[in-house]
């Protein structure tokens, strides 16, 4: 008989509320709008000396670390083929624009992610890529395995799981 572990962690406080766009149907840019987000996380592995995969704390601190950094955000995708993503750092802000479309937000106010589209999916491989991290620089191991869920909208999930070959 084989076993396999893993652990789970869904909380009421790893929520943030950020603001987005998506572009769709090729090149349509919806509107500027935002979303109160909630993450899940699942972890599997061995169990280590201690007989659990990680410790709960440690990954709901991580999370809320991550999740923390996004709250009250504008969220910007800077891989986007059509979302142009500018930082003016002498003016201390953030440039963006989409054909006619233009906004500037205070560079506080925005975290410009590496990702090709700020959907609730790809929000989900950014976060997931952030608590592997974490979880290594605070454990000394990385887990092999997470599954992360991003709610935008009382049902709806994003959901990425990352899991080395």
């Amino acid at each position: 008989m084989s076993e396999q572990y893993h652990v789970r962690i869904e909380k009421e406080r790893l929520v943030f509320s950020s603001a987005h766009f998506i572009t769709y149907d090729r090149d349509i840019c919806e509107p500027l709008h935002g979303h109160n987000y909630h993450v899940a996380a699942e972890v599997r592995g061995p169990l280590e000396e201690n007989h659990y995969v990680v410790d709960f704390i440690a990954i709901r601190d991580a999370l809320q670390v991550i999740v923390d950094e996004l709250d009250h955000r504008m969220i910007l995708p800077t891989a986007h083929p059509t979302i142009l993503v500018e930082e003016q750092e002498q003016e201390k802000e953030v440039t963006v624009t989409h054909g006619k479309r233009r906004w500037v937000f205070p560079r506080e106010d925005c975290v410009l992610m590496p990702l090709a589209n700020t959907t609730a999916e790809l929000l989900a491989r950014y976060i997931g890529c952030r608590l592997l991290d974490a979880l290594e620089n605070r454990t000394g191991e990385r887990p092999t395995w997470v599954r992360i869920e991003v709610d935008e909208c009382d049902g709806q999930w994003g959901v990425c799981q990352l899991q080395d070959e």
